[in-house]
């Protein structure tokens, strides 16, 4: 395992989700994405981080496959590739509601995950 690289991509992501909830803060509904240009950037930038962590998880899952299976199983982890590879590919597709759905519902817990993840690392 290389463990210092799996670190920084765990860490990456750790800020990631740090950035991502602290420009979502202000973001109440869907509307709020599409209302002005402003939203429209934080949209961008939310969209964009959610891209680098599934990039990162890819990256994670290349190199060390069981490794994330220690907190989740193989069908919550792809659910995250998937997405990331719609934000990358499709990105037209993508839709304000999905991602405030992703940013209201799912970021705590891949918070948590993540965390245990770093632990777990930390520890060996």
């Amino acid at each position: 395992m290389d463990k210092a690289n799996i670190e920084e991509l765990l860490s990456f992501i750790l800020e990631s989700i740090a950035l991502i909830k602290s420009r979502f803060q202000n973001i109440n509904s869907t509307e709020d994405f599409l209302a002005d240009d402003n939203g429209l950037m934080i949209l961008d930038s939310i969209s964009m981080r959610l891209q680098s962590i599934g990039e990162a998880i890819k990256n994670i899952d290349k190199k060390e496959q069981d490794f994330l299976l220690q907190v989740a199983d193989k069908f919550y982890w792809s659910k995250i590739i998937k997405t990331r590879e719609i934000l990358t590919h499709h990105y037209i597709d993508i839709d304000a509601e999905t991602i405030f759905n992703i940013c209201d519902e799912k970021l705590d817990e891949l918070e948590q995950k993540i965390k245990q993840l770093d632990s777990i690392i930390r520890r060996t």
